[in-house]
């Protein structure tokens, strides 16, 4: 890039209208700085287009989850991770796996969108040994090296979608969750960036989708299934969507946020 270039670099949009904190809403400038902009050096400039004002959008676009608040209150926080077991582990006693339960975490993305906050959903290649071919959320096994249920979940998204930490605004926990797979899973609620572009793991990850939270949330959305499951009948949860099948642990999941969220509301 030559001098003359570098001199009248700018990230003006166009859209120049200072929001709530005082920012440009189109680049995320401060007037103070949108003012001195003329008497900055290319350095200066350089440093708040590369890090300073990409970071400021991530931001705004967490904060600008209209669920935050609700959130903030129906999960359980960060520095307290929920422990005992899965709050349907009653219903599935006598049809688990013989031995101890084993860790896993999954990450619930909130996706903020124009159009409405949005939920991240993979659907997981038909070849998996552990529920092929279902939807789910990115997650997996805590390993022996993770830091906890969060490091798991956003390395289990990390390696199954490409979806960097970096992306990831961990917000609080729901109830832990038994798998009929004997799974004692930890589901971490997360803002994710809406610039993430998904990029399957195609060993692992057949398809990534989002569906509406408002659509998630209408208890008239979801219904009960009988089915047979070693010679017992069982009920499970189940969501209807265009292409997809939501359901088991994915849809208990997410009626259990929706039962959290209305305990708040």
């Amino acid at each position: 890039m030559n001098a003359v270039s570098r001199a009248v670099l700018s990230p003006c949009i166009g859209v120049c209208t200072l929001g709530v904190g005082g920012l440009c809403l189109g680049c995320w400038r401060s007037a103070d700085e949108i003012a001195r902009w003329s008497l900055l050096n290319d350095e200066e400039r350089l440093r708040l287009m590369d890090h300073v004002l990409p970071e400021r959008e991530r931001r705004a676009a967490h904060a600008a989850l209209p669920e935050r608040p609700i959130l903030q209150r129906a999960l359980h926080p960060l520095d307290r991770i929920p422990d005992g077991q899965g709050w349907n582990h009653d219903e599935l006693v006598d049809l688990l796996p013989p031995g101890m339960l084993r860790e896993a975490a999954v990450l619930v993305g909130l996706v903020p969108r124009e159009a409405g906050t949005a939920v991240l959903l993979t659907r997981r290649t038909d070849d998996l040994r552990h529920h092929g071919g279902q939807v789910s959320f990115p997650g997996g096994s805590v390993d022996r090296l993770d830091a906890g249920v969060v490091a798991a979940a956003l390395r289990e998204s990390r390696e199954e979608i490409a979806l960097p930490g970096s992306l990831v605004e961990p917000l609080g926990f729901l109830d832990p969750f038994t798998t009929i797979s004997g799974f004692r899973v930890t589901p971490v609620v997360a803002v994710v960036d809406k610039g993430y572009v998904a990029q399957p793991n195609p060993a692992e990850v057949a398809e990534v989708f989002e569906v509406p939270l408002a659509y998630l949330m209408e208890s008239r959305n979801l219904r009960r299934v009988e089915l047979d499951y070693k010679g017992r009948q069982r009920t499970v949860l189940e969501y209807d969507w265009p292409g997809q099948r939501i359901w088991g642990a994915t849809a208990a999941i997410l009626s259990n946020l929706r039962q959290r969220m209305e305990l708040i509301a």
